[in-house]
């Protein structure tokens, strides 16, 4: 059996045959430092793939920006998967002609892609992490600010306070078209959103300074 040492584990889905996609979106820092990755903005992370058949786990994709949410289409025939620095999503062909070959879903969007979860009508909910104007030119303005931030816990806090304030979620076809757009940019009733997830005409939302799972009614949004 292969041992893969897992630093920082994010998400992961499981596919039809037991095959499971992991992400890893630091393999040089943890969970409770994920701001040095921010701050050295290398990229260090990975995609790796279990395969139940061999009982091993290899590494599907490397050289990644902080990969962070993966998900699969109803085919399978792809790996979708989140690049948060990057503001994009890059698709991994398991299949076909393509199979093997990696190539941009979306790219551009209004903020750092962070977990992607599998709409039941085939499109993509995507929570994106919204940091203020000038959010991380402010945190990569110096080499001493970011020594300081990086080793320093109530600094980072503070940050994540004041920087993140404000939340977005958006829905994209199978084909990499934004089908529509949610957002809370005061960050009154939620901020951070990093995770979006419908289930029975709800989305329920997930944040990493909130206190509660939101749920939101999609029906007239």
């Amino acid at each position: 059996m292969m041992i893969t040492v897992v630093r920082f584990a994010e998400e992961l889905v499981e596919s039809s045959d037991g095959t499971v996609y992991l992400s890893i979106p630091s393999t040089k820092f943890g969970y409770h430092n994920w701001y040095h990755d921010i701050l050295e903005a290398k990229p260090n992370g990975q995609i790796l793939k279990y395969d139940p058949s061999t009982n091993q786990t290899t590494v599907l994709l490397d050289n990644l920006c902080f990969p962070n949410g993966v998900a699969l289409p109803k085919e399978e025939d792809y790996l979708v998967f989140c690049e948060t620095w990057k503001f994009r999503c890059q698709k991994h062909w398991l299949t076909g002609e393509k199979k093997g070959k990696t190539e941009i879903f979306v790219e551009n969007l209004p903020g750092g892609p962070d977990n992607i979860h599998l709409a039941p009508d085939g499109s993509f909910w995507i929570g994106l992490i919204q940091i203020v104007s000038e959010g991380q030119g402010f945190l990569h303005a110096s080499k001493l600010l970011k020594h300081l931030v990086a080793w320093s816990p109530k600094l980072q806090d503070f940050l994540s306070r004041v920087l993140f304030t404000k939340a977005r979620v958006v829905n994209v076809g199978a084909d990499g078209s934004i089908i529509r757009m949610l957002d809370d940019p005061s960050g009154e009733v939620i901020s951070f959103v990093t995770a979006a997830f419908e289930f029975e005409g709800h989305l329920y939302l997930g944040s990493l300074t909130g206190k509660f799972i939101g749920k939101l009614p999609l029906s007239g949004t």
